[in-house]
């Protein structure tokens, strides 16, 4: 069992997520970070919340391992949002999901931008296909693009954006710019220059300013592949402007007051040093930067036991349980010098020297086998086991019970290590960066996969867990 109460220390500000939602004033919230930290589960559980306290939520994922939809019922999610069902909506909020489809996406872009006869040139160029599926930097700018499209729609009064899962997180920044340079760089412009000048000019032109790179060009793309290229780029020659133009009105509405990043985080070396750099980013950005998420803390319902003294108590009951195992094995000198005693002066047997008195000859009854003081362990007496056979009996019982008693003490210590060493981790954070408000979330006992695991996880994002078992 882990406790849900936070860890963080009272001069660290913490991140009020339930004021940032309710803010009628926040209009995007970005939850982005490095790869793995649980950015989906955190922005679905934003939503809910948000939802559920009276807000019209979409949230938008670029996550395609689908975890979205399957936490919140939906059988599939595409390139339109959809209402999710079961959200508590009598505080007056809907929810509603979608996840980007890149090429969907940048297809509507050419539609919007071109009239039939173009956008069908375009949309059927085999380089086009390929440059709107698989891009580098291509499903960034796409979710910039459907961002700016949601935004500007004015259907919802929070959008919520899982950016997209990246190598590094700055990627979702740089993207936009990097795929709008390249619409705009000097590499797109020589292929456009015989679109332009047009005939066999066009071409001249051409073979004269590519006359050092043509061959290669030829080798490395192909002959047909590179009159697809000059095919696209004469189509899309009136829209490249209006990439570049989006591309920066969509980084000012990254920039706006109404728009609030939360950097999520595992409390983990990678993750924060990753986080940190980031913070630094949109600060150099001067984008509005909430606070840090620290997802999946661990805790503990026995925190005042220490590492040290569970592992002095594991190794006492070690020490303890070595000492009755070896005294149970040590002899009983009385009673194995009784058959001796028994026997008389001549050493004999028992039976040559006549019953004892007050015993039965030859160790028998009526009722059964009498054990004598010379008798083995194991024989069994007229009313059952033996003393010595019953300790026998009962001891793995005993030596069970304490080995459990010291496991559980050894992996308590383990889990207090690791409570330790996220806490040293996360201060190391809040040293560099103690301007950045924090919340930590209790690990969940396992995964997120419907709408009650959301809640809980809003729950803990809100500083206000409900779920003890955590």
């Amino acid at each position: 069992m882990t406790s849900d109460t936070t860890t963080l220390d009272a001069s660290a500000p913490r991140l009020e997520v339930d004021a940032l939602i309710d803010d009628p004033h926040t209009r995007i919230v970005v939850c982005c970070g490095s790869g793995g930290v649980g950015k989906t589960t955190t922005a679905a559980a934003l939503g809910v919340r948000a939802a559920e306290r009276g807000r019209r939520v979409v949230v938008l994922t670029i996550d395609p391992a689908r975890r979205l939809a399957q936490s919140m019922g939906i059988s599939e999610l595409d390139n339109v949002p959809r209402q999710v069902k079961d959200v508590d909506e009598s505080a007056g909020g809907e929810l509603h999901a979608m996840m980007l489809d890149m090429k969907r996406t940048f297809d509507e872009i050419v539609e919007g931008h071109a009239d039939a006869e173009r956008s069908r040139a375009i949309l059927e160029n085999p380089f086009y296909q390929s440059l709107s599926a698989g891009f580098a930097g291509t499903q960034e700018y796409m979710a910039m693009e459907k961002l700016g499209q949601l935004r500007a729609n004015d259907e919802w009064d929070l959008i919520i954006v899982d950016t997209p899962p990246s190598r590094s997180a700055l990627d979702f920044l740089d993207a936009p710019k990097r795929l709008g340079s390249f619409l705009d760089g000097k590499f797109i412009r020589v292929l456009m220059a015989p679109a332009k000048v047009g005939g066999r000019a066009g071409m001249k032109f051409l073979n004269v300013g590519m006359s050092m790179m043509t061959g290669t060009l030829s080798k490395l793309m192909g002959g047909q592949l590179l009159r697809d290229v000059q095919t696209f780029v004469a189509a899309m020659d009136t829209m490249f402007g209006g990439f570049r133009t989006r591309a920066d009105a969509t980084y000012r509405l990254l920039q706006a007051p109404g728009t609030a990043f939360l950097v999520v985080a595992a409390p983990e070396r990678d993750a924060l040093r990753e986080a940190a750099y980031f913070v630094e980013r949109l600060a150099a950005e001067q984008m509005p930067l909430a606070g840090l998420v620290l997802n999946r803390v661990h805790g503990s319902g026995a925190a005042q036991l220490s590492a040290e003294r569970a592992l002095a108590a594991a190794e006492a009951l070690t020490d303890r349980m070595a000492e009755d195992t070896h005294a149970d094995t040590m002899p009983d000198t009385d009673t194995e010098a009784a058959p001796v005693a028994a026997a008389g002066p001549d050493h004999g047997s028992a039976m040559d020297a006549g019953p004892a008195p007050g015993r039965a000859e030859n160790n028998l009854e009526t009722t059964g086998i009498v054990d004598l003081d010379g008798g083995k362990a194991g024989s069994r007496t007229a009313g059952g086991l033996s003393p010595a056979a019953a300790a026998d009996h009962v001891a793995p019982t005993s030596v069970s019970a304490a080995q459990l008693a010291a496991g559980l003490l050894r992996l308590h210590a383990e889990r207090m290590q690791v409570l330790a060493r996220e806490r040293r981790t996360r201060d190391r954070f809040t040293a560099l960066h103690p301007e950045v408000p924090v919340t930590e979330v209790a690990a969940l006992p396992g995964d997120v996969h419907d709408l009650a695991g959301l809640r809980a996880i809003g729950d803990r994002l809100a500083l206000n867990p409900t779920d003890t078992d955590g």
